[in-house]
């Protein structure tokens, strides 16, 4: 029997849906795995092939919802080459034992480097300071800066994200507190605390949390208001988190004092363009992109050179995981 499963699944056909490192290619092939590759057909020319195969390999070229995987008769896996899952829906897959594979160990490193980069930058006015000086403009007091250290900082959402995020802040001297739904994830570089006391002790809050129903628009005016502090705000994790047009009014009134944003509630699903329509931009982004306390950055804190290898290293190593266990089922 065990044998059978074996050849079974050395037979197994992967579709590729978006491009990749090439280590995704190679592992496949390594592990014995026919693919093939199809990045422009719509998704329903795709779903009227996807019944041939028994695993898909995606990021965000488009939603995996319930009427593409009733027509995926044959899958056995979903690996989407990124950290979370919110482009498929999960619950329906799992219903069909379909297993899902993501890779949030991939990136999670270059997510940490880049909030840091973003919050230092801002601190020290660099981009401000950097332009003047290219225009001819030295302004030293103008552009005196803020230190890290001696500051709270609050993660919100302390999983892969999160925890690279705080073991970056180590040698700051700073103060990091965590708040997560789970419990018992603090460690040796955050403390894990209640909400209610991470809004009354942070001076700059870190979003790294995944897009659910709880955390969609969660930044509104009623949690900016909830904090103590006048404070900064990172986001890192998904645009629909925060509500624009309250985080705008945060940044007029001086409750939110600086803003580092690498996503943002416009995006497109496939967050790999924003500037596509024909209609005018929200005024609440023409605020932020005007604004001197915003940075702003285009959904690439995870998306390095290094992470793309490493992201695409771990779907393989999953997906050869996935392929031992079901061998000795």
């Amino acid at each position: 029997m065990v044998i059978l499963q074996k050849v079974n699944l050395v037979l197994m056909k992967v579709l590729l849906l978006d491009t990749n490192h090439e280590r995704i290619k190679e592992g496949l092939t390594a592990l014995k795995i026919s693919f093939d590759e199809d990045y422009t057909s719509s998704k329903t020319v795709v779903e009227e092939k996807i019944h041939l195969y028994d695993g898909i390999v995606i990021r965000s070229r488009f939603g995996i919802d319930r009427t593409f995987l009733e027509k995926a008769n044959s899958l056995k896996f979903i690996a989407r080459v990124g950290a979370g899952l919110e482009n498929i829906d999960t619950e329906f897959a799992k219903s069909k034992n379909i297993q899902l594979i993501a890779a949030p160990e991939g990136n999670r490193n270059a997510v940490g480097e880049h909030a840091l980069g973003m919050i230092l930058a801002l601190f020290n006015r660099l981009k401000i300071a950097d332009n003047e000086v290219r225009n001819g403009i030295w302004l030293r007091a103008e552009n005196r800066g803020v230190e890290l250290e001696g500051k709270t900082v609050g993660i919100i959402g302390y999983g892969n994200m999160g925890k690279a995020f705080a073991k970056k802040l180590k040698g700051f001297d700073s103060e990091v507190i965590c708040y997560d739904i789970l419990p018992d994830v603090g460690d040796e570089n955050a403390s894990q605390v209640s909400l209610e006391k991470l809004m009354q002790k942070t001076d700059v809050l870190s979003l790294h949390t995944p897009q659910t129903a709880l955390t969609k628009k969660m930044v509104n005016k009623k949690f900016i208001d909830s904090f103590a502090k006048s404070f900064y705000l990172i986001n890192t994790a998904r645009g629909s988190s925060v509500v624009t047009e309250d985080l705008v009014e945060a940044l007029q009134s001086g409750k939110i004092r600086g803003a580092c944003l690498d996503v943002l509630e416009y995006e497109k699903s496939s967050f790999e363009h924003m500037f596509t329509d024909e209609k005018a931009l929200p005024e609440a982004f023409s605020y932020l992109i005007h604004s001197d306390k915003v940075l702003l950055s285009p959904h690439i804190a995870g998306w390095t050179h290094e992470s793309n290898f490493k992201m695409a290293d771990t779907i393989i190593k999953k997906i050869e995981g996935f392929i031992q266990e079901e061998a000795i089922k």
